[in-house]
């Protein structure tokens, strides 16, 4: 077969691939998006909670998030459409970071308070204004069902909570990587799904493009590996391991969905909540559904899996969830039907991500998103490409890390913060709130 040139090839078409290969062709870069699934945001994006919130242990992160979060309060006009029937939707219905002694809640005010993120700390007799419903009593630390202390009656209350009121949560995730897939695709980038990476293509020190499994050969002095939970592969691949002191695994996560009792009415009324007390995160969810997800408590196994993992529910991590929430949520009860989705995350040995170059001139990684990147997927491409566009001038990333003035909200994004190079992060929360 005949070699194809182009100046980029990104290897995965999730909302973080498509989004570096947006904003690669609005720099008039030629790319090439290759994707072993069928479609855009048909891997992990779309098992994706696609909570958007601001609650990062570190300035980067909360800068990032904040940032992101005007693209998705402008996505109309981010992916340059106008018709809003084909575009996912932003829910603005708010967060709150249930307080616990010495809890996450403390990490990030000072965060909050240097960068002008909105929030109110929330009282007992605030929750009864807005959510009377909730149980705030302390249930942790996070126990499961078979433990007999999980049945246990409390009798002291959490202190409160912060809420903010600017977070929420994306309808759709798989449309938002579709929406980013026809945006890239009217600037004239190319994709190929149902296709694979099977070599990446070296000359000395310097990528020169990849090799397809269909025999085909891409020429490309620019190689991304966004491949999510393949990603460690890809990186094995081209041999670009070999300074990385932080590494990525594949991890088996399940979300359940539990339907709202009518007089809750959870989807107008709810908010998303944090609750690393009861081991949980919450949302609504269409049609006054509710769901729910695992912070990964220390009493919750975590499953490192092959990135090709394909499961079914399991039936006690379904009941540790559902319990947890009931407990906090009394009124929603025990569903008869088992409902959820079982998904992989790319996850990072600090779950904070790598966004870097790599030792391999010309092969860069947006990886190890950890299940809390979603709601960063814009302003991780606009990141992505001023990186790139930076190393590929000769600025020397290793030494002097470049630094993003976020668009929207002219703060300053460290990328040395999420380097391959990086120790693990001591304030890393290692776990999801979605």
């Amino acid at each position: 077969m005949a070699e194809t040139t182009y100046d980029a090839v990104i290897i995965g078409s999730g909302v973080i691939g498509s989004s570096i290969t947006y904003e690669l062709g609005r720099r008039r870069l030629r790319t090439l998006t290759v994707d072993r699934h069928s479609g855009a945001g048909l891997g992990s994006t779309s098992f994706s909670s696609a909570i958007v919130r601001f609650t990062y242990s570190t300035y980067p992160g909360v800068a990032m998030s904040y940032e992101g979060l005007r693209y998705w309060e402008n996505w109309a006009d981010h992916v340059q459409s106008s018709d809003a029937a084909d575009l996912t939707k932003f829910r603005q219905c708010g967060m709150v970071t249930l307080k616990t002694i010495g809890g996450h809640h403390l990490k990030v005010v000072p965060h909050f308070d240097s960068i002008g993120v909105r929030y109110e700390n929330w009282d007992l007799e605030a929750f009864q204004t807005h959510l009377p419903e909730l149980d705030l009593r302390k249930f942790g630390p996070p126990k499961r069902p078979d433990d007999d202390e999980f049945w246990d009656e409390p009798s002291e209350f959490l202190e409160g909570g912060l809420f903010t009121p600017e977070a929420g949560y994306v309808s759709d995730p798989q449309l938002a990587a579709q929406n980013l897939h026809k945006a890239a695709g009217t600037l004239g980038c190319d994709f190929r799904f149902n296709t694979e990476v099977t070599s990446i293509q070296r000359d000395e020190e310097r990528v020169v493009g990849v090799r397809l499994n269909d025999g085909s050969a891409i020429s490309a002095p620019i190689v991304v590996n966004a491949a999510g939970p393949h990603s460690r592969v890809i990186n094995e691949m081209a041999g670009a391991m070999d300074d990385m002191s932080i590494h990525t695994t594949p991890l088996r996560q399940e979300v359940h969905h539990v339907p709202g009792p009518d007089a809750l009415d959870f989807e107008n009324r709810g908010f998303s909540i944090a609750d690393d007390d009861n081991g949980i995160y919450v949302r609504p969810d269409v049609g006054d559904n509710i769901l729910v997800g695992s912070t990964e408590p220390d009493c919750d196994p975590l499953h490192w899996v092959d990135p090709d993992h394909q499961g079914q529910i399991d039936l006690d991590q379904w009941e540790a969830q559902v319990l947890r929430l009931n407990r906090r949520l009394p009124t929603v009860g025990i569903p008869h039907q088992k409902r959820g989705i079982v998904g992989v995350y790319d996850v990072s040995d600090d779950w904070i991500p790598i966004y870097d170059r790599t030792c391999i001139d010309g092969f860069y990684v947006a990886i190890g998103t950890s299940g809390n990147q979603f709601k960063n997927a814009a302003i991780a491409g606009y990141c992505m490409s001023e990186l790139i566009d930076a190393v590929e001038s000769g600025h020397d990333h290793d030494s002097d890390p470049v630094s993003v003035t976020g668009p929207h909200t002219g703060l300053n994004i460290d990328m040395g913060n999420f380097r391959r190079t990086r120790t693990i992060n001591p304030d890393s929360s290692m776990s999801v709130h979605g």
